[in-house]
């Protein structure tokens, strides 16, 4: 109760401050503007009341009556917040350089991450040359092809660990083997090495600090909507998650180190993952302006991202096809007949397999794991559907929104991975009715291996094993409720 008073106190103070300092420019600003309409704004706060526990459908409900351009004052900062398929395409599209970059919460600004960050630092050189690295060096068709056999090896091991489970009946939770394995994918995919063993201390503090991280970004902050607020971090966020991303980049700096002194010794040899691309790109001066400082960074920027979408997309479409045992029934014929009983999925297989790939879409259709994607900052004056979005303002583009929208989908609300096949919608951003991994210069660079590491996980779960509910619990009565961070349904095979 202390904290809450002496917060109300501070925000007042920030809000007599902030008057009085733009009392006079407010005037003329608000006779020009031309803001798009929104709910009405309650002093100070402004809208912060109305996003609730799950901000995208209660901006959802509320485009429903302000239209599909909304504005809304979070705190101090003007928010924008487009919800249909045209709006979106506006944003990410053609007036996609205006919204180039993002908007800075105030726990990535711990390590100097904002700096650094691949997601956070604005198009530049710097941002050029990294997206380069991605796209050339680490996610290119060759190098993921190259590296396939990295990946099969940890899914055998996950099917391996499931298949212990059954002989003892122990319950299998599908969040935590999805968040487990897809570290593992990762790390194989960047390092050539387990970073954890499940089942050891290391592994635990890694989850933990994964988790934290993860949840610390997606936790409300005052200085986020009151940006005077950062210098006294008045909630901790930035103190928190200080030291999470310590302990990540300093593991990831001692593995760099030891690869960089391993590739300059006589007689090396170089292996075909992501962490000695980026290796020599620095030995060979590919890249001018990269440095450890840049590589342990967008390791983190990898492993954060990468996992927790990863395995929590996972965990929704297995919870959709318990939830819809035609669905998933079809899933293992077409497994059955494309692959063979008893053979193992690889990745080759998935362009022989419409029906899974119809339902990783459906499932990104209905639980994008970044459901408001990664919030833009207008750059610039912009005009959308005769509105203006002021320079400054933070703009959210509702992926979940237009998932749902009544217009686009027949039936929006259930699962129908019918609704993909014959259809050539796909998730690579020129398609905005599905736009998981965002769209135009700032789409997720992680998008191709996401999706092999999606297609083969979901149909080596399916194909390998028979599933049902934990305890007799019926499809019908399953909790699809959304929660922070993953959610853990048992489930036996």
């Amino acid at each position: 109760m202390n904290f809450l008073i002496s917060s109300l106190l501070c925000l007042l103070l920030t809000w007599v401050l902030v008057q009085a300092f733009h009392s006079t420019r407010r005037g003329s600003k608000a006779s020009s503007s031309n803001l798009p309409p929104g709910p009405r704004r309650l002093p100070i706060f402004g809208n912060l009341f109305d996003l609730g526990d799950k901000p995208h459908k209660s901006l959802a409900k509320l485009a429903e009556t302000h239209g599909p351009v909304m504005s809304l004052k979070l705190g101090s900062l003007i928010t924008v917040v487009v919800s249909t398929e045209k709006t979106a395409k506006e944003v990410l599209q053609k007036h996609d350089l205006t919204f180039s970059n993002r908007t800075i919460i105030d726990a990535v600004r711990a390590c100097r991450h904002n700096e650094v960050g691949l997601p956070w630092i604005p198009v530049s050189p710097l941002w050029r040359n990294l997206r380069k690295v991605c796209t050339m060096h680490l996610f290119s068709s060759q190098k993921l092809y190259a590296n396939q056999y990295l990946r099969r090896k940890k899914i055998q091991e996950l099917t391996a660990n499931i298949k212990k489970s059954c002989h003892t009946g122990e319950a299998i939770n599908i969040g935590q083997e999805a968040f487990n394995t897809s570290i593992n994918l990762l790390s194989n995919t960047i390092f050539s090495i387990d970073l954890v063993d499940p089942n050891s201390p290391l592994a635990r503090e890694f989850r933990k600090t994964m988790w934290g991280i993860v949840k610390l970004a997606g936790k409300p902050n005052l200085a986020d909507y009151f940006p005077i607020l950062r210098k006294i971090d008045p909630l901790g966020v930035r103190s928190k998650m200080t030291i999470h991303f310590d302990k990540m980049l300093d593991l990831f700096g001692k593995m760099f180190d030891e690869r960089l002194q391993s590739r300059k010794a006589q007689g090396s040899t170089a292996s075909s993952d992501m962490l000695d691309a980026l290796v020599d790109n620095i030995i060979e001066g590919d890249s001018e302006e990269l440095n450890k400082t840049h590589v342990t960074h967008l390791l983190l920027v990898l492993f954060v991202a990468g996992t927790d979408t990863t395995s929590s997309t996972l965990e929704w479409a297995m919870a959709e096809l318990l939830r819809n045992p035609q669905v998933l029934s079809k899933a293992k014929q077409e497994l059955k007949q494309a692959v063979g009983k008893g053979n193992p999925v690889q990745e080759s297989d998935i362009i022989r397999l419409p029906y899974l790939q119809a339902i990783i879409k459906e499932t990104f259709r209905m639980h994008p794991a970044a459901p408001l994607l990664v919030p833009r900052r207008a750059g610039a004056n912009a005009e959308i559907c005769g509105f203006t979005v002021p320079e400054g303002a933070q703009v959210f583009v509702n992926a979940w929104a237009i998932g749902r929208d009544p217009s686009i989908w027949e039936n929006p609300s259930a699962f129908m991975p019918e609704r993909f096949l014959g259809s050539d919608i796909d998730v690579k951003g020129r398609d905005f009715v599905l736009i998981p991994f965002g769209a135009g210069r700032r789409i997720c660079p992680g998008l191709p291996l996401a999706n092999r590491m999606l297609h083969l996980m979901l149909g080596s779960l399916i194909h390998s094993f028979d599933w049902k509910l934990e305890g007799g619990i019926l499809p019908k009565d399953m909790n699809m409720e959304e929660n922070l961070g993953l959610r853990a349904i048992p489930i036996l095979v």
